[in-house]
Order: structure tokens, then C-alpha cells, then sequence
């Protein structure tokens, strides 16, 4: 279970956990920083669909490349992640999130600048996603341990679901938004650049307009030698953290690879321009937005089982998406597949993050996100040679298959835990 004893106690009392969906929204400082983060995710699943497709129209429909650019957006996770952790558990959370999201902002300037010039090249996007990839690396696990330090224990399960909610939310806006933005002007990518740098300027403003009395800060972690073997020897010495890692990392190798899969088979096997494969995206968005909303009524641990019965119930539907025979049945199935991702994912995410202490949670959940999105640069561009080689239905199929393998895995790992019935 999670001490609370290690974290400060904010100088104004917060408002009483209660009941419902919102009940995170009535903590001032979350409301704030959930409303500002639907506007800046917007224009965060703005660019990806403008990245993608932009790197499509660059490189001849590539698998393989759009394949690479995701990996080099997500690869520098690998090296960075547990850094961003020690971070988190060291200096003030607020301040280091102001400065990456003021280095993200100027990044998607920057890519929206070449293209509206003519002057972008394949590379040039490769650059830019291995640097915002970079930031991303140390921005996601300050931002997770910071979710802690606005709302409290009590209300951390809710603040995940919610912020999976909104993530989901500017998903289901964001892709159309992009789509219809680039079909037109054209097939030019570059006005959804151009938003997604504008967007940050929201969460920044956010940041700004805080109140640090109301944070309940965990005692800052002194600068010393072996802090990040210390988050890993605490990690490994818990079981439930580490089955829920492993977890991680097989469904987000292999399982959350559908920016990839979704834009391969909206081009090669439907033969779609930019606004259908947008409203794809959005359509897998809306399954999505409803297994977030509906984790918001989590208000405890999630068990394990749960965490692999829901691992299993994703990749039967990943499958099913690769053998959908038409537009119409891929569309709809991606609803339910979109809803069994998140469901997964914030109930993993709340399962760590309410079994960490907080003194080390910083660097438990910078080790779970390196999990959970350092193997996209191994599994990317393998399903997109799959995708490339075999078809894109293969890559559906290959990504589900190996993760309903993990789950019965996992599955089988806790049924051995269990202590045998007394005789």
C-alpha cells in the first residue's frame, strides 16, 4: 500500500474526496491543469497526425519510416526516463514542467516553420521526433508524480481517470481537427504544427496561475549517488510493481502500435486520403474516451487479475481488428478496442502509482513509463515491417497475438502465487 506519511501537508485543507466522476475538478490546482491540458493535447494529437502523415507524403508510403519516426520519438524514453524520475523526486515539480513545455512549444515551431518554407526533409523529422522525444522522456514522469502532489491519495485513482479521460478526449478532437485541417490546405501539415505549439502556451499559463501552498509536496529526495539503482531495487522488491511492468511493457510494445496500423491501412488497404484516416484515429479515440470515463469511478487499487483479464480482453480485440473484412466493421471495431486499451492502461497506471511511496514514486513511475513506451521503439518498426511485408492486417494480428500470450502468462504467474487450499 501507499505511505502518505512522507508528504507535506498543503497549508489549505483540500476539498473532501466525495463521490462521482469529476470529484478531482473541485481540487482548484487540477482544474486548472486538466482544463489547459484538453487544449494543449488537442494540439499534441494535431501534430502526431500531421507527423504521420507528413512522413507518408515524404517518404512514399514507407511502413518502414513511419515505423522509424516513432521510434525516435519514443526511443530516447529508453535513456532518459528514469533521469526525468530523479528529477521528479528532487526538485520542484511545477518549475520543470514549465520548462518542457516551453521546449515542446518551440520544437513543433520549428517543424511548422520548415514545412510552410518547403525546406522539410525526411531527416528533418527524424530530428525533431528523436528531440521532442527527448523532452517528452523527461516531461511524462514528472507530470505523472505530479497528478499525486494536486489532488492527494484519495483522489489520485480519479485524477488518473481523468486525465486518461481528457488525453482521450483530445484524441477524439484532435485527429479530425488535423485531418480536416490538412485536407484543407491542401495536403500541407503545417497549420497543425503551427496549433500544437500555440496550445502550449495554456498549460504554461496554467502552471503559472497555481496556488503551491494547496500542492502536498513529498519531501524532496537530496541530491546523491545511487538514486536510480535505489527505484529499481525498490521496484524489484515489490512483485505487484514488477508483473504490472512487465505488463507494460509487452502491450506497449506490441499492443499500442494503432497510430502506425491505423495510418497503413487507411492508405494501403482502403486506399484513404488524410480526412478518413483521421476520423479512423478518432474513431478508436471514442472506445478510448469510454474506457477512460468509465475507469473515473475507480476510487481503489485495481487488482491484479483485473490489470491481466483486461491485458487479455485488448489483444482478442487487436486481433479481431486485423481480420475486420471492410472499412465499415474496422471502423467500428477499433470502438471497442480503443475502450479495453484504456481501460488497461489507466487501471496499470493507477495500480503503480497507489503502490509507490512517495518519496520514491517519481522514479517507480518514470521506470513504469519507460515500460510502457521504451518498447515502441523496438515494436514500431517492427510492425511496420510486418504491415509493410505481410499487409497491414498482419500488424493488427502480430501485436494483438503476442500480448493475449503475456496476459495468459501473466495469468498463469499469479494462479502460482496463490497459496495452496488448506487439506
Amino acid at each position: 500500500m501507499t505511505s502518505t506519511a512522507a508528504e507535506t501537508t498543503p497549508a489549505t485543507t483540500s476539498p473532501a474526496p466525495g463521490r462521482g466522476s469529476f470529484r478531482s475538478l473541485r481540487v482548484h490546482n487540477f482544474r486548472l491543469y486538466a482544463s489547459a491540458n484538453l487544449v494543449s493535447l488537442t494540439g499534441t494529437w494535431m501534430q502526431r497526425i500531421g507527423q504521420d502523415w507528413l512522413v507518408l507524403q515524404l517518404s512514399g508510403d514507407s511502413g518502414v519510416a513511419i515505423g522509424l519516426v516513432t521510434a525516435l520519438q519514443f526511443g530516447p524514453t529508453l535513456l532518459l526516463s528514469m533521469y526525468g524520475g530523479v528529477l521528479a523526486d528532487r526538485y520542484d515539480k511545477r518549475r520543470v514542467l514549465v520548462v518542457t513545455q516551453v521546449l515542446m512549444g518551440l520544437l513543433a515551431l520549428v517543424l511548422g516553420t520548415l514545412v510552410v518554407t518547403g525546406a522539410i526533409a525526411l531527416w528533418h523529422v527524424f530530428l525533431l521526433a528523436g528531440s521532442l522525444g527527448s523532452v517528452t522522456a523527461i516531461d511524462a514522469p514528472v507530470r505523472q508524480a505530479f497528478v499525486s502532489e494536486m489532488v492527494g491519495g484519495d483522489l489520485l485513482a480519479n485524477a488518473v481517470g481523468l486525465n486518461s479521460t481528457i488525453f482521450n478526449g483530445a484524441r477524439l478532437v484532435g485527429p479530425s481537427l488535423a485531418g480536416l485541417l490538412i485536407g484543407a490546405s491542401g495536403g500541407d501539415t503545417a497549420p497543425a504544427f503551427f496549433v500544437n505549439a500555440a496550445s502550449f502556451v495554456f498549460t504554461i499559463g496554467a502552471l503559472s496561475l497555481m496556488r503551491p501552498e494547496e500542492l502536498r509536496r513529498s519531501t524532496p529526495v537530496a541530491r546523491g549517488r545511487g538514486q536510480l539503482r535505489a527505484g529499481l531495487a525498490y521496484t524489484w522488491s515489490h512483485p505487484d510493481l514488477v508483473l504490472a511492468m512487465v505488463l507494460a511493457f509487452v502491450i506497449g510494445t506490441f499492443g499500442f502500435n494503432y497510430q502506425v496500423t491505423i495510418a497503413l491501412m487507411a492508405r494501403e488497404v482502403f486506399d484513404l486520403g488524410a480526412e478518413a484516416f483521421g476520423l479512423l484515429s478518432t474513431t478508436f479515440a471514442v472506445g478510448s474516451l469510454t474506457g477512460a470515463f468509465l475507469s473515473t469511478r475507480r476510487s481503489s487499487r485495481p487488482r491484479q487479475r483485473f490489470l491481466v483479464g483486461s491485458a487479455v480482453v485488448f489483444g482478442l480485440l487487436t486481433i479481431a481488428c486485423g481480420l475486420a473484412p471492410g472499412y465499415a466493421s474496422f471502423a467500428v471495431l477499433l470502438v471497442p478496442a480503443g475502450a479495453a486499451a484504456l481501460v488497461f492502461s489507466v487501471a496499470n497506471n493507477s495500480f503503480v502509482q497507489l503502490g509507490a511511496d512517495p518519496q520514491v514514486r517519481g522514479r517507480v513511475m518514470a521506470l513504469y513509463f519507460t515500460c510502457f513506451m521504451g518498447g515502441t521503439p523496438l515494436g514500431a518498426p517492427l510492425i511496420g515491417w510486418v504491415s509493410e511485408h505481410l499487409g497491414a492486417p498482419w500488424g493488427f494480428i502480430l501485436g494483438g497475438g503476442v500480448v493475449v500470450v503475456a496476459g495468459l502468462g501473466a495469468g498463469l504467474v499469479l494462479a502460482r502465487r496463490r497459496p495452496a487450499p488448506a487439506g
